[in-house]
């Protein structure tokens, strides 16, 4: 499809602004530009067309199915949208005095309380923005509560080999040495080489539960226990909570502090560059260093207030807060009933899929059943055949299904990892069951079918490498 600036033609435009009710502000000659923006000119149906043909080549999980592994890409129900666009909430200015915002200032006060109840935290900032923003605003918590203690020998963070990848980033961000911590045959987290990391350095460990295999290790309370003994504490990534929000929460597997993503496991709009949400909750005795403004309620208002020792902000005024006021609505819709069945029906789709496929698919370590997700490893298939996980990936995208996670978690080779979730129905699962089952035929049958995949999509198969390497960020003007 042609961009923007190919659409445009010199003159073409629309006005809708009013005239201006306020006096022209005057800039200094040096203060301004040499020439006017080389922005494109456009009639309004030629801007309706360009964004209405981007909605036809986008796929969302409005489209078809998505079950991207990892991220939980669930339906997110109107209802929450309607709510976060009323106009007490939308037409909301940062700056305003907190007595004119009591409204917005409860649903940041309610959703912490929630989100505390749930996880077994304490207390909770909605400020970073998204997980891997979450991610390293516990990871500053980590810190302050050790220099606090003059104990600054402790550099090093603990992070499974299982990881999502933005955990040992976010660590070094932080200030931390990582130390890789294998996993052991079972796919959890190997004890004696946990034992043996852990140490008088030790700050902390950064661990998913359930993990990226899908699989809820059932060591985690001596995981826990081994680095609270060296002294150090336990970070939970939230990204897999879906699995087991309302069954098992964070704080009673013995972490000290979690962050959560609103995006995902709370039906809040995820992708297409945001906005997320990935609120930190810890133990009482990390509340003191949490970001502020928090909010508390007293004498029947809603106030904002400083932690003794805070971090500050980790963003700018308090989150993104129309996702909050997203997330606030799905849980209050769910209800202390709703939520753990959430997650129940989440496990069971997994593994129902993971079923139909596993007697052709090998499934790395959960052929007994898995948690929200499970992954498969085609490393069998691509000696078979020399189809790959990618080639699959891009067949999956022929029939209108967004393809599962590919090549994660960095143990498995050949790996597709897929989370259905809990918002798809059993027609839906079959269906899918049986476009991988026939991908499998065509591996054996056709592989030449699969390795110049997909065949009806925009475009075909990109050089992705060059375009990692070489990305065309910029339009090349001729003159």
């Amino acid at each position: 499809m042609k961009l923007l600036f190919e659409r445009s033609r010199p003159g073409r435009g629309m006005e809708y602004l009013p005239p201006c009710d306020t006096p022209a502000a005057d800039f200094a000659p040096d203060a301004l530009r040499a020439a006017p923006p080389r922005l494109p000119e456009l009639s309004e149906v030629d801007l309706d067309r360009h964004y209405t043909e981007l909605a036809r080549q986008t796929h969302g999980v409005n489209d078809g199915f998505y079950p991207l592994g990892s991220c939980t890409m669930k339906y997110n129900p109107r209802v929450n949208e309607a709510l976060a666009a009323l106009p007490g909430f939308a037409e909301l200015h940062p700056l305003q005095p907190a007595g004119t915002a009591q409204g917005a200032l409860e649903v940041l006060y309610r959703a912490e309380k929630l989100l505390c109840e749930i996880t077994g935290m304490a207390g909770m900032t909605m400020q970073p923005a998204a997980g891997a923003h979450g991610e390293y605003t516990g990871l500053l918590l980590i810190r302050r509560y050790h220099q606090s203690r003059g104990d600054a020998a402790r550099t090093k963070i603990l992070v499974p080999d299982s990881a999502h990848g933005t955990n040992p980033a976010s660590a070094a961000m932080a200030g931390f040495t990582v130390v890789a911590v294998p996993s052991n045959a079972r796919g959890g987290v190997d004890l004696d080489a946990l034992r043996a990391a852990a140490g008088p350095d030790t700050a902390g460990l950064m661990l998913t539960n359930p993990n990226t295999l899908g699989l809820f290790d059932p060591n985690i309370l001596e995981i826990t226990r081994i680095v609270h003994e060296a002294g150090g504490l336990c970070y939970y990534d939230g990204a897999n909570l879906n699995a087991i929000m309302g069954h098992a929460r964070p704080g009673d597997m013995g972490f000290d502090c979690v962050h959560l993503n609103l995006h995902k496991t709370f039906s809040t709009p995820h992708g297409g560059g945001g906005p997320g949400s990935g609120p930190v909750g810890c133990k009482a005795f990390l509340e003191q260093f949490l970001p502020a403004p928090r909010v508390r309620c007293a004498d029947g208002a809603y106030r904002f207030f400083t932690p003794e020792h805070s971090l500050g902000r980790v963003r700018s005024f308090y989150g993104n807060f129309a996702v909050v006021v997203r997330a606030l609505a799905y849980m209050l819709a769910l209800g202390r009933q709703g939520i753990p069945e959430a997650a129940e029906n989440a496990v069971l789709n997994a593994n129902y899929l993971m079923h139909r496929l596993a007697g052709t698919y090998d499934m790395a370590c959960c052929e007994a059943g898995c948690m929200h997700e499970f992954v498969m490893d085609l490393s069998r298939l691509k000696a078979e055949t020399g189809v790959t996980a990618m080639d699959v990936a891009k067949r999956l995208l022929d029939f209108g299904i967004h393809p599962p996670t590919m090549y994660f978690p960095l143990i498995v080779h050949e790996a597709l990892m897929a989370e259905p979730t809990e918002t798809e129905s059993r027609e839906t699962l079959d269906a899918a069951a049986d476009l991988f089952l026939q991908i499998w035929d065509e591996a054996h049958t056709d592989p030449e079918i699969l390795h110049t995949a997909p065949h009806n999509t925009p475009i075909g198969r990109p050089d992705e490498v060059s375009a990692a390497r070489r990305p065309v960020v910029r339009y090349a003007f001729e003159s």
